[in-house]
């Protein structure tokens, strides 16, 4: 039975994550710079790292970011996302099992570690440092999203409770 409830949580934090991907990508943009985005599936992430440990933090973003690369994207969205992904996933645990810091402010540092890492990504395949001028405005937005999503996640945490 643990198994199944476990396998039950985590299909129902993708599917979140998936609908919360979706939702994001009918939304207009508020800003008329390319690329900024809050991340709603990310508060699924944080909510997971936070309830559900870091092993299924890790499971439900690596399938979220596949599943969304192929539905709303393609092959170039999926590399970017994933080393978005990867490297403000790897901060967040580390920032939560090292400090006693909240939920927002371990999102807020995952959030702008995605962009450094997007830029990372950028720059290899663009072959140019150039588009490392874009940084500033993508640790602003980064900054502001993942107080949203930190937000958002923190709530979530506070008000859902599982029981393995």
């Amino acid at each position: 039975m643990k198994k199944t409830k476990r396998l039950v949580t985590l299909s129902v934090v993708v599917s979140l994550a998936m609908i919360l991907s979706f939702i994001e990508s009918r939304l207009p943009t508020f800003v008329p710079i390319p690329g900024i985005k809050v991340g709603l599936a990310n508060i699924a992430v944080v909510f997971a790292l936070y309830k559900l440990g870091k092993w299924d933090a890790l499971v439900i973003s690596i399938i979220r970011v596949i599943l969304v690369s192929v539905l709303f994207g393609n092959t170039v969205s999926l590399w970017y996302s994933l080393a978005g992904a990867a490297l403000s996933l790897l901060l967040m645990i580390l920032l939560k099992q090292l400090t006693p810091l909240s939920p927002v402010t371990v999102s807020t540092v995952g959030g702008i570690a995605h962009n450094v890492a997007q830029i990372g990504v950028a720059c290899i395949l663009l072959e140019t440092n150039i588009i490392g001028y874009y940084l500033p405005f993508l640790l602003i937005s980064g900054t502001v999203a993942g107080i949203a999503v930190g937000t958002a996640g923190a709530l979530l945490v506070k008000r859902v409770n599982i029981k393995w």
